[in-house]
């Protein structure tokens, strides 16, 4: 059998009706025609939602085959899973997604068929000027108010919003009410489900005049209306000057680092992932025959070791894990 490496995947499209072309004149993802690319699934194992590898001796394997093959090597010192506990994409919304909530783990659980929930957190990669974020209910604002505006197709008047700069970072926990904003092109990571509950979608109607499926019940008893109106991330310090972290949280950890330094990840019995968001890095034992770039995503396995990390010019990249019991225990 032979020993895992550092994992580069084809990524996978999916085409909605608040996509653009951003995942190809920014990212530089191979599109076909069309102008609805709304999301680059970069890493995902979820049911037939497989990322397929691109390189070396396990080119054409899914990732729920590696889960499967290479437990140990893949996950390191944590318990192994069914399937990849993580999902990590990129989403281009050239108009305003609808406003939508996800479910906790335990409300995932009681589903048919069953699903994780769904903690996300999201960093700004591109926002145009008018863009708005949509994170949280206003205060004031209980089931019944919420109810009562969606009843009247007036949901935006409870909703918390904001212009989100490029680089900042949102936290959405499951049972935050949410929404991207028209202009905004988002790097995102999240639990490995595809659970959305829609509140409200502008009132839109498509070319036959019907509007899309809400799940009005079902998000009035999802949200958390404890949350309130939710704000950037602060980021946080760590022991490397070149590292900060963005979110700690029971699902992920989610840092950023920035420099043109050679610098090591992994060596931790861990996975991480990492994806670039300026620049590009070349980093040990990679297959693949060009370094990673803009926009590309890369899963170092736990049995990868300490992995070195060079940046061929200044570059910024995020660094994706599971946390530890230590981690948690100082959040």
């Amino acid at each position: 059998m032979p020993s895992l490496y550092p994992l580069r995947f084809k990524p996978t499209f999916r085409r909605y009706l608040w996509g653009g072309r951003r995942l190809e004149t920014v990212l530089h993802k191979p599109l076909g025609p069309g102008d609805d690319y709304a999301e680059s699934w970069e890493i995902v194992d979820h049911g037939q939602d497989q990322s397929i590898v691109a390189h070396g001796e396990l080119a054409g394997s899914t990732l729920n085959q590696i889960v499967t093959d290479f437990p140990e090597q893949l996950f390191g010192k944590q318990p192994p899973f069914d399937s990849f506990p993580l999902l990590f994409k990129f989403l281009d919304a050239k108009l305003d997604l609808s406003v939508q909530v996800h479910p906790n783990d335990e409300q995932g659980s009681r589903l048919d068929p069953p699903d994780l929930g769904k903690t996300e957190a999201w960093v700004i990669l591109d926002s145009e000027p008018e863009s708005q974020l949509y994170a949280g209910l206003k205060r004031g604002f209980d089931q019944a108010a919420l109810a009562r505006e969606v009843a009247r197709g007036t949901t935006e008047l409870c909703l918390n919003s904001f212009h989100p700069e490029s680089g900042q970072c949102l936290f959405i926990p499951a049972g935050l009410v949410h929404a991207i904003g028209a202009g905004l092109l988002v790097a995102e990571i999240q639990q490995s489900s595809d659970t959305t509950f829609r509140l409200f979608d502008w009132n839109r109607v498509d070319g036959n005049g019907e509007p899309r499926q809400l799940h009005i019940k079902e998000s009035l008893e999802t949200i958390n209306y404890d949350f309130g109106p939710a704000a950037p991330q602060t980021p946080q310090p760590t022991s490397d000057p070149s590292r900060e972290r963005l979110v700690l949280c029971d699902k992920f950890v989610l840092d950023r680092q920035t420099g043109d330094s050679t610098t090591e990840i992994g060596g931790d019995q861990r996975f991480h992932i990492l994806a670039v968001l300026k620049g590009s890095l070349r980093v040990s034992n990679d297959p693949a025959p060009s370094a990673l770039t803009l926009g590309q995503t890369m899963l170092l396995p736990a049995a990868s070791g300490r992995c070195q990390i060079e940046p061929t010019e200044q570059s910024t990249w995020l660094d994706i894990y599971l946390p530890s019991a230590k981690d948690l225990s100082v959040e």
